[in-house]
């Protein structure tokens, strides 16, 4: 489990490094910084309690059984915690996200973020599609469309034209 959660965490950093535009906070790597802490003390109690089994210790025991029930008290802490506060974090990085789509331009750091995110996700815009018009790109185009990254990836001739929907 410790090898797994670790893995989880490193690859979370990992594809942060594509997504980074979007959580300009910073602490956005504190989930994954946490889960590879869990994995590097779930890793030290399996240790405890295997040591403690083979030598029959009742202290040992003890001790394990009590550092699980900490740690279940914590994962139900964590639990109501995001539950709770789920739609904060939701209004926030919608909010981070609609400020990096007014920043598109085609050309800068964002724009390649917005592009890779979009083909990646199979979407358009935060919302859907409509989300463009609202931009500073969609107005200075002038001819009524989205990226290119808001195409659907089978449509070979796609030209990101709002009045062809069905290729978004």
């Amino acid at each position: 489990a410790a090898a797994g959660l670790s893995y989880v965490g490193a690859y979370v950093i990992n594809t942060y490094k594509s997504y980074d535009n979007f959580l300009q906070d910073k602490y956005a790597l504190l989930p994954a910084m946490i889960i590879i802490c869990v994995a590097v003390v779930m890793f030290i109690i399996g240790l405890i309690g295997c040591c403690a089994t083979f030598r029959e210790s009742r202290v040992g025991l003890g001790l394990f059984l009590a550092i699980i029930l900490v740690i279940f008290i914590a994962e139900v802490s964590a639990f109501v915690l995001g539950f709770v506060y789920r739609e904060k974090v939701k209004t926030d990085v919608q909010g981070t996200m609609r400020s990096v789509f007014k920043k598109y331009d085609g050309k800068n750091p964002e724009s390649t973020v917005v592009d890779y995110l979009q083909e990646q996700l199979h979407c358009c815009g935060v919302k859907n599609y409509s989300d463009w018009t609202t931009t500073p790109w969609f107005n200075s185009t002038g001819n009524n469309s989205v990226p290119l990254s808001c195409c659907r990836q089978d449509m070979k001739n796609c030209t990101g034209r709002l009045d062809q929907p069905q290729e978004l």
